[in-house]
């Protein structure tokens, strides 16, 4: 009888384990829906004429795409293009990106991911920031267009994002990136399941006084507010 009895504790103890590994995932959903919804900014409206940025997504990630100049802000002065391997004449726009430091470093190719890997990013890892100077924003998803203020906020909320050396310049990372015009650099703070990359996106844009997602860490839940990129 007390074997039995035994067991059976033992059996309960396994599926409240069980219905504990279900339920955190489930209420992450949840709360990814719910945050994706839920807008902040809420009486922004995007104006007839201004400056406009893009957002690229790739089912996964979301980068900002900025001009290399405009509204008296220049990238090129802050990331120089002597900091990458071949950023070809005349480049006009630069691509922002966060994220977990083995995510972006380790794992050039999704195939090459790893559990490690997934775990640094979801429990909190170094982060890092991904900066890719392109030639054309054709290949975004989405475009806003952003009054001259509203850039300038969106400018200065990613800038703050890097780690600055004491001469004041973003901290570049030794690593050969992906190709010849980006780069990595160091970032503030951590990466986690509840700092993703498309969090911080939008957290840029919110900064920025555009209306946004509260919460959404999934990319979907960030670009469904915002205008197909006009081709």
């Amino acid at each position: 009888m007390v074997r039995r009895r035994r067991k059976s504790r033992r059996g309960k103890g396994l599926r409240s384990v069980a219905l504990a590994l279900l339920l955190v995932p489930a209420l992450y959903l949840a709360a990814a829906l719910i945050g994706s919804l839920v807008p902040v900014n809420r009486d922004w409206t995007e104006p007839a004429r201004g400056t406009t940025v893009y957002i690229a997504d790739n089912g996964i990630h979301a980068d900002i795409i900025m001009p290399v100049a405009a509204q008296g802000l220049d990238w090129s002065r802050l990331i120089p293009r002597s900091d990458f391997a071949a950023v070809p004449a005349g480049t006009r726009w630069i691509a922002f990106g966060s994220g977990e430091e083995h995510v972006y470093l380790d794992t050039p190719r999704w195939r090459d991911i790893r559990l490690s890997t997934i775990w640094s990013a979801l429990v909190g890892g170094r982060r890092v920031m991904h900066v890719e100077y392109v030639p054309s924003p054709a290949y975004a998803a989405r475009q806003i267009r952003l009054r001259p203020e509203e850039y300038r906020r969106l400018w200065t909320a990613i800038r703050a994002d890097f780690a600055l050396d004491d001469h004041g310049r973003p901290k570049r990372i030794d690593h050969p990136g992906y190709g010849p015009a980006d780069a990595f650099y160091r970032a503030t703070g951590k990466a986690s399941a509840l700092r993703t990359c498309n969090v911080v996106a939008a957290n840029w844009l919110r900064l920025a006084g555009v209306r946004t997602s509260l919460w959404p860490p999934f990319v979907d839940g960030l670009t469904w507010r915002y205008r197909r990129l006009q081709q």
